[in-house]
């Protein structure tokens, strides 16, 4: 907190000093200290976890936008100037020279591996992509229709029904066959809810592959016809993986946390993760944006779609703009947008119809003074979801995809938090509006 702050709301005030980095809250002319702890980077916090012990009240903070819950050395975000790093490592740097799975030792280990180390785990996590082949008979129990999302809770949440040897949370090598499994086996999971769903037999891994081939091939092969490997979709797919590795305490990493934070095992951990990135207004919000791009049809109706937008009345909203974290143009976004054009030309649909409506909203989102107050800059959603159509993914599997690539950022906050010493059971509190103490009225004295 640079210089002093003071706020005021009735009798409440506080004065927060970084020289001697502590705050000082006063509620009804009663005083109390609470120290102030900074980070290698990003704002100070105050130390509240005494709050209540000491003035007997809480702090009100909906969807904790104020709140830190915890202390990590993952990834870090700046909104404002458009900033992600892994274990401090810009994401565009990661994206340009490295692939996923180096990616994934950062964020598991907290360095970047060395030849040797690179070759040890890629070859680990080779060894880990086949699912147990009872497996294949666990998915028979699914609809035909069934979503995909809904296939992978249920199975990875059931890979701890045949993975009963590392689900000893207190056990750090249980935890870490545990963290390979997942990474190795998602990527399998999803490509046979995805098989399943339209039909076709599933495709085993193959251990002459690297980690996008391998799950493209799993996802698009079928036994009748060899399948061939594109490099640039291969290519383009590992820097999606990347893009969405881990993104600090999101709702879906926080949900991983708090299951966590009980002692689940790892698996049903990663599960209630996947569960609340289903939700449309976290992993679903590509699949949104490119509906939006198709409900507005052609560039013509673009000054139409943006007048409702703008139109206080109007339930029309911008899908794909805009970020609850960033204030700044996402930086994930660009190197979508680089890759989409790179895909689209690959495949032939350069001449997606969406395409010049997506390009069209972007220049009017950046020189437009009514998106530039709002701050409703691209974000990585906006181009994902054309990207993916154009690889054959249909919208059902987008979400899908998002959860292959984010579990190896669950699986590193996961472990940890397991390791943290300062770490709790969730349990936030309430603000309660309810009715107060009153007693029971028997069924027939009731009016």
């Amino acid at each position: 907190m640079p210089g002093t702050y003071n706020d005021r709301i009735g009798d409440f005030t506080m004065d927060a000093k970084t020289n001697s980095k502590s705050a000082t809250l006063t509620v009804g002319g009663k005083s109390y200290d609470f120290p102030v702890k900074s980070g290698s980077v990003g704002p100070d916090v105050v130390d509240i976890s005494k709050l209540y012990a000491q003035a007997g009240m809480f702090t009100y903070d909906p969807g904790f936008t104020s709140t830190g819950s915890c202390e990590s050395k993952i990834t870090y975000i700046d909104g404002d100037a458009g900033v992600l790093l892994y274990r401090g490592y810009p994401i565009e740097q990661l994206a340009e020279k490295g692939d996923f799975l180096e990616t994934c030792y950062l964020l598991l280990y907290g360095e970047l591996p060395n030849k040797a180390q690179k070759a040890d785990f890629d070859q680990r996590v080779t060894r880990h992509t086949m699912v147990h082949e009872q497996m294949a008979r666990f998915f028979q129990a699914f609809r035909r229709d069934a979503h995909p999302m809904a296939v992978m809770v249920a199975s990875v949440g059931a890979l701890a029904a045949f993975y009963h040897d590392s689900t000893d949370i207190n056990d750090p090598q249980q935890r870490m066959i545990a963290s390979m499994r997942m990474i190795a086996k998602v990527p399998t999971l999803a490509a046979m809810a995805y098989k399943y769903s339209v039909g076709q037999p599933f495709v085993y891994p193959q251990n002459n592959l690297d980690y996008a081939s391998n799950f493209l091939r799993m996802c698009f092969a079928v036994p009748c016809e060899e399948y061939k490997i594109n490099p640039v979709l291969a290519d383009a797919l590992d820097k999606i993986f990347i893009l969405h590795a881990d993104h600090e305490q999101n709702a879906s990493t926080s949900t991983v946390r708090i299951a966590g934070s009980s002692g689940a095992n790892p698996f049903a951990c990663i599960a209630a993760g996947i569960a609340c990135l289903w939700g449309p207004a976290h992993g679903g919000a590509n699949e949104a944006a490119l509906q939006m791009l198709a409900d507005i049809g052609s560039v013509e109706k673009i000054p139409e779609f943006i007048a409702k937008v703008k139109d206080k009345n109007s339930s029309v909203r911008l899908m794909g703009f805009g970020h609850r974290v960033y204030k700044n143009y996402d930086p994930r976004a660009k190197i979508m947008q680089k890759m989409c054009h790179a895909v689209l030309k690959e495949t032939g649909h350069a001449n997606d119809p969406l395409l010049p409506i997506a390009l069209e909203l972007e220049r009017i989102a950046l020189s437009d003074q009514y998106f530039i107050e709002r701050k409703l800059y691209p974000n990585v959603d906006f181009y994902s979801g054309i990207t993916l159509k154009a690889m054959g993914f249909p919208t059902s599997m987008f979400t899908v995809l998002f959860a292959v690539a984010r579990t190896v950022g669950w699986i590193s906050q996961w472990s940890e938090m397991i390791e943290d010493p300062a770490q709790k059971i969730g349990r936030p509190r309430q603000l309660y509006t309810g009715a107060t103490k009153r007693d029971y009225v028997d069924l027939g004295k009731r009016k």
